[in-house]
């Protein structure tokens, strides 16, 4: 599924020059930003993060907080009914800057439009965009957007390893600045696609977006929730300090192939690449981390969530790799390669050698194939010198598959800002 892109345009108007003959000129709208962004899931059950998505909401109001990363006068939120079978009924929705949890400040609450209204029908399958609401944002700013269910939604369309907390009331709470009613939290994002903002003295800073395409190593799994130390975070931070800011999107989803589908890690990579990477209008980079998952899920015991799949070979993971790279040069997308970084540990089952035999040699072909327009050598990064099969243990998160805080720091150190 494509989200529909809705554009804005302004007639031409005609200029008068002293001195000169009258000539037309373009009025040209102020572009949208990305500022923030997460991937879509279809609802799902999953043992390591309970959520809401499979019952949805009935008289529920539903806070999420989320971390800007462009500076703007203006925002609209972007809402995705991507994976629902009916329409979806917003009763209502509001935006405000957090004041820690659920709560945020009073004054800063807005109530969200849509063509002029607070109500608005979302047709299953597609995305939809809020009015421009005039609330300045500062790059980095925590927001809230809660959004009043008053009707049953069904099964909701959402982004299962959030890594920050979401908050639940019963009833309608879209103005409340205070976080007593919302007792529940889930560690997902629900319905909640992207923010943009733009400024009246048009774009800030470097014009572009890079965005962060890959699996729970981009979605930040292992990080401390709700910091903001995923590794996009950290780069975002990087580019600020060198004085070239440029918003990162994370395009992450824990679980994800590149090949292969899966119910609770969402559609390949090679699917949902053109959605959730090359459909941001503001593009500009990309940096692709994909493959682990690909590996190791053929050994790992089967469930509703890894569900059988062949062994892959290092060819035909080549191959998709070939692929996303074709679609962004298509696009005039740069694309930036990242290396597999390693995963042994004694206790885990997932880890052969036939595996690491092809996380080798796509790693090489990564490095030295010249097809990726820059290469991020992760494993390098992060690798134990003294055993290169595992990740050294000052970066890794306990389950020894994913990085920690540090980890994820490392990773963005290791991208080269000129690359981008």
């Amino acid at each position: 599924m494509t989200a529909k892109t809705i554009a804005l345009a302004l007639p031409l108007a005609a200029v008068l020059v002293a001195g000169a003959a009258t000539t037309p000129a373009v009025a040209r709208p102020t572009p949208w930003r990305s500022a923030w962004g997460t991937s879509q899931q279809a609802p799902a059950h999953t043992d390591w993060y309970p959520n809401w998505s499979e019952a949805g909401f009935a008289n529920h109001s539903v806070r999420q907080v989320i971390r800007v990363g462009a500076q703007g006068s203006e925002l609209r939120v972007r809402l995705s009914n991507a994976y629902g079978t009916t329409p979806l009924r917003l009763t209502g929705a509001s935006v405000a800057r957090s004041a820690g949890g659920a709560a945020v400040q009073p004054q800063s609450v807005r109530p969200l439009r849509f063509n002029g209204t607070g109500a608005v029908t979302i047709p299953a399958g597609r995305e939809l965009s809020s009015d421009a609401l005039d609330l300045p944002v500062a790059a980095f700013e925590q927001l809230t957007v809660t959004l009043y269910f008053e009707g049953p939604t069904g099964p909701a369309t959402f982004h299962n390893a959030a890594m920050a907390t979401t908050y639940r009331a019963g009833g309608n709470h879209l103005g409340d600045a205070s976080a007593e009613a919302f007792a529940e939290q889930s560690y997902s994002w629900y319905y909640l696609a992207g923010i943009d903002v733009k400024s009246a003295g048009g774009p800030v800073g470097r014009p572009g977006a890079v965005v962060a395409f890959g699996d729970s190593l981009t979605d930040g799994f292992g990080s401390t929730p709700g910091a903001d130390r995923r590794y996009t975070d950290a780069l975002a931070d990087r580019l600020a300090a060198a004085g070239r800011p440029r918003p990162v999107v994370n395009a992450g989803i824990g679980g994800n192939k590149l090949l292969g589908d899966s119910e609770c890690y969402g559609e390949s990579g090679l699917e949902r690449f053109r959605r959730d990477a090359l459909a941001l209008p503001d593009v500009r980079t990309v940096i692709v981390l994909e493959g682990t998952n690909d590996i190791v899920q053929p050994d790992l015991p089967a469930d509703h969530c890894n569900t059988p799949s062949p062994e892959v070979t290092a060819q035909e993971l080549i191959a998709g790799h070939r692929r996303l790279i074709r679609e962004a040069h298509a696009r005039g997308v740069r694309v930036l390669g990242t290396t597999i970084p390693p995963y042994w540990d004694r206790d885990a089952a997932y880890w052969t050698e036939r595996g690491e035999s092809v996380r080798t040699a796509v790693n090489t072909w990564i490095r030295t194939s010249g097809a990726y327009d820059g290469v991020v050598d992760l494993d390098r990064t992060v690798a134990d010198p003294a055993d290169p099969r595992k990740i050294r243990q000052e970066y890794a998160a306990p389950d020894h598959l994913h990085l920690n805080d540090d980890g994820y720091k490392a990773l963005a150190a290791t991208i080269d800002l000129n690359s981008l």
